[in-house]
């Protein structure tokens, strides 16, 4: 069986295991910020426009998160830092994922496509949770056959273990007679191009309301 969502949803960046919050919207009166003479009275005031909530988890903020050093399907150590400059979506999954993972990089396709020529400045990794399976060669397969700009990245057994509570993520071997499938969360981790962790996109949010989310962090940066 596969989870569709994290097994402990992230809520705020200081708070991982309590229910998620509403998101509340600050909502500036018309009688102080609509109208020309109104609008300027409020600006010397110090009345801002609200800041457009997030449609995934804001984690800005988050104490966790903070880097990974895995090896790319080439063997090249990678961190944080490779991808400064741009925005990063990172999913830990398994190549021999049934539904969650490939829906889950066939959305970040989509995504791309939806920021036009901000997709340039997108990149995805894909972290494997299965690293007895998931040998370089077969990562760099499976990334590549939905984008060869895909990054796959894999450590050996501690290594993934270390990086799955860094990033509070949680997977489990689940026998299946003479082999095994993998228990796992399906949360998509965002960056903004400084390397701070940012927002979380849940496994049912379509690729309009994450495109939405990266925009805001791309036009942020």
């Amino acid at each position: 069986m596969f989870r569709s969502d994290c097994h402990a949803a992230p809520q705020r960046a200081a708070d991982f295991s309590s229910t998620l919050p509403s998101v509340a919207c600050v909502a500036l009166s018309r009688r102080a910020c609509l109208g020309g003479g109104l609008a300027a009275l409020a600006l010397l005031a110090g009345c801002k426009p609200a800041t457009v909530p997030f449609k995934g988890i804001d984690l800005t903020g988050a104490q966790y998160g903070r880097d990974f050093r895995l090896r790319d399907a080439d063997g090249r150590e990678r961190t944080l830092a490779d991808f400064k400059g741009q925005a990063l979506m990172v999913f830990f999954g398994f190549t021999q994922c049934p539904d969650v993972c490939p829906t889950a990089l066939t959305r970040a396709l989509e995504i791309r496509e939806l920021l036009g020529a901000d997709g340039a400045r997108l990149a995805v990794a894909f972290i494997t949770i299965d690293p007895e399976r998931d040998t370089a060669q077969v990562l760099k397969a499976y990334v590549s056959a939905f984008d060869p700009g895909f990054v796959a990245l894999r450590g050996d057994e501690a290594q993934t273990a270390e990086v799955a509570r860094e990033f509070k993520v949680f997977y489990k071997k689940v026998p299946t007679g003479a082999s095994y499938t993998m228990d796992h969360s399906a949360i998509t981790y965002v960056f903004d191009p400084e390397g701070r962790l940012r927002v979380a996109f849940r496994h049912e949010q379509d690729a309009q309301d994450c495109a939405a989310d990266l925009r805001q962090i791309l036009g942020a940066a």
